[in-house]
């Protein structure tokens, strides 16, 4: 049955009633790097934004439903460019997608001043949510899982750590939050090392960790960053130095992590989604996309961006075929869900995710490599909202 819908995909349901058709569509801007470093972001989101349609139908509350899909190359001029386009051309009656902090950003003043609900499947920030009473998050927020790695980290006996991250807004948030969980629960932090976002050669950062002889390193690096890192922690003997790695869980992207080798076994990650979590709403989810992916395994990203399209869907039909914008934003507040990744909430009061962090273990089952979960802290919030 999950084929069969994905081989429908885009084409109108032969028993959609006719005067549903004849209503305006309503139109979904998705935004996305699908050039450039981070084109798998835009690649993983897309490809789960037309499971989701394939799989529950291109017509909601009488709509019938218009996926524009446009790349901004992970530039952030451009997102803005595209954003004032679809709201002031288009007409469209949501934006999504956001594949990193900046391009986020550089939407929100235009969703607050065209009152245009903008679904964030990507960027994880703490306050991209703050920069408008527009911006609606389904992916997740840094901090928030990062302060579940810190908890796991001091209560796994590690009692010193050098933190490695890139040196933009994520990588400072992860950072901050790390550092503050780690020394209050009595932890040390030997050093807070910065690569640069662009270019970055890990050489001098983990000759300095290799110095400084940590209980473990904690790292945070956007996922097409993941791959490099992990070679050149094998290339300098960090893997058998007796360093424990840990990580966000972009470290072991699915996406890519058979491609790492067993320079990725026995990683410890946190994260609010592995393609391996045991439930079936997952193992539907895993099985659609490889699909309609053709082959590929879903990543975080793609979880985003199925579950902004069941926000999305979800606004529709609470609020109605002609809600406004201000009228949606307000049907997405309190929304809760089953996930591929496990229960969610949109907080009503930040518009920002709630959900579970697992830690995980890259493990090998039938000769491929999967982040296995080994522990869960249930229905987390942001800690910088104050939560």
């Amino acid at each position: 049955m999950i084929t069969a819908a994905i081989l429908a995909a885009g084409t109108a349901l032969t028993g959609a009633a006719s005067w549903a058709q004849d209503a305006a569509p309503f139109k979904i801007g998705l935004i996305l790097p699908m050039t450039g470093p981070f084109a798998s972001t835009g690649r993983q989101i897309e490809t789960a934004a037309r499971l989701y349609m394939a799989e529950h139908g291109d017509t909601v509350a009488g709509r019938k439903i218009e996926l524009i899909v446009q790349d901004d190359a992970g530039t952030a001029d451009t997102t803005k460019r595209i954003a004032q386009e679809m709201i002031v051309t288009d007409k469209v009656g949501v934006l999504a997608g956001f594949g990193l902090t900046p391009l986020a950003l550089a939407v929100a003043p235009l969703a607050a001043r065209g009152k245009t609900p903008a679904v964030v499947m990507a960027a994880a920030t703490s306050a991209v949510t703050e920069a408008s009473p527009y911006m609606v998050r389904t992916s997740y927020t840094t901090p928030q899982v990062t302060s579940k790695i810190a908890e796991w980290a001091a209560s796994d006996g590690i009692k010193s750590v050098v933190t490695v991250v890139s040196d933009y807004g994520p990588g400072i948030d992860a950072e901050k939050t790390f550092v503050e969980g780690f020394t209050a629960a009595g932890g040390e932090i030997l050093d807070t090392l910065r690569m640069p976002l662009q270019n970055p050669d890990a050489s001098p950062f983990l000759q300095k960790v290799a110095d400084r002889k940590p209980d473990a390193i904690f790292v945070f690096l956007p996922s097409g960053a993941a791959a490099p890192f992990m070679k050149q922690f094998v290339e300098r003997g960090l893997d058998t130095s007796g360093i424990r790695l840990i990580g966000d869980g972009g470290l072991t992207d699915d996406d890519i992590l058979n491609g790492m080798g067993t320079a990725a076994l026995g990683a410890i990650t946190g994260f609010h989604y592995s393609a391996a979590h045991d439930s079936a709403a997952n193992k539907a989810f895993v099985e659609g996309y490889g699909t309609l992916g053709k082959g590929g395994r879903p990543n975080f990203m793609a979880a985003g961006g199925y579950d902004g399209m069941h926000l999305i869907y979800a606004a529709l039909e609470k609020a109605g075929a002609d809600a406004d914008g201000e009228a949606l934003i307000e049907a997405m507040k309190g929304q809760s869900w089953e996930s591929p990744r496990g229960p969610v909430t949109i907080d009503p009061e930040t518009r920002d995710i709630v959900q579970n962090v697992y830690m995980r273990r890259v493990e090998e089952k039938d000769g491929a490599l999967w982040n296995i979960e080994f522990k869960t802290y249930e229905a987390v919030r942001d800690p910088a909202h104050g939560k």
